[in-house]
């Protein structure tokens, strides 16, 4: 009688230790998976945007993904575009397989619905209509861009550290960027969208057109250089 109560000690250390024993040395750990047949949003996002567009889809060095107002002003053919051939003018690399990258058109199409998931919400431009996405190739006047950005832009953009007229800073960016950011903000960093102006009215499609002309007239050939050239 004794005896039992270590009998029963020792057979529930002994399943104990056996329950651990996947853990060991040698043995067969979880099945691999392919990379190619990774679905999970969250894990997608980590590995091949998070570096950019934050952890969170914040305050990462390219546009938001997190911004319920980017997502309600592009479409999924539009999405898919981007992540799929990357965006000429940018740091925006391709990350289909067939230019390139990594990624299968189900794992594209897995980012695209997990962050409308995660990340959407509904009526974001409360009723009102935003500008047109797209930045139209010709019909911007960069003359009257400046005055408008004289206007609505300059008195938060006018220190240097802010600057958006620095040709450093617009080598690293498309008209496109410029536009996506001008309609919907960067709420990440307290950047209003276009009904937040200064004038105290909402910017209309041809004041963000003839604002993104006047930037896109401010690049140069090589920016960045610190020095004149010398023949």
């Amino acid at each position: 009688m004794r005896i039992r109560p270590l009998v029963a000690v020792t057979c529930a250390l002994a399943i104990s230790m056996l329950s651990g024993c996947k853990s060991l040395p040698g043995y067969p750990g979880p099945a691999w998976q392919p990379p190619q047949d990774q679905m999970n949003f969250h894990a997608l996002y980590k590995t091949n945007c998070a570096a950019c567009h934050g952890a969170t889809g914040q305050d990462g060095t390219a546009v938001p993904l997190a911004n319920p107002e980017y997502l309600a002003l592009v479409d999924d053919a539009t999405l898919r575009k981007v992540i799929s051939d990357g965006m000429p003018g940018t740091m925006m690399p391709a990350f289909a397989e067939n230019d390139g990258g990594t990624l299968t058109d189900k794992q594209v199409d897995a980012i695209i619905a997990g962050m409308r998931k995660a990340w959407s919400q509904p009526n974001p431009f409360g009723g009102m209509t935003p500008p047109a996405y797209a930045q139209p190739a010709t019909g911007g006047n960069p003359q009257q861009g400046r005055q408008d950005y004289i206007t609505y832009c300059e008195s938060c953009h006018e220190s240097a550290h802010d600057s958006v007229t620095n040709p450093t800073y617009l080598a690293l960016v498309s008209d496109q960027t410029l536009r996506t950011i001008i309609i919907a903000g960067r709420p990440d960093l307290k950047q209003p969208d276009w009904r937040n102006d200064q004038a105290g009215h909402p910017l209309t499609d041809q004041e963000v057109t003839d604002i993104v002309s006047y930037l896109g007239s401010l690049r140069v050939a090589s920016p960045g250089q610190p020095y004149p050239s010398h023949p």
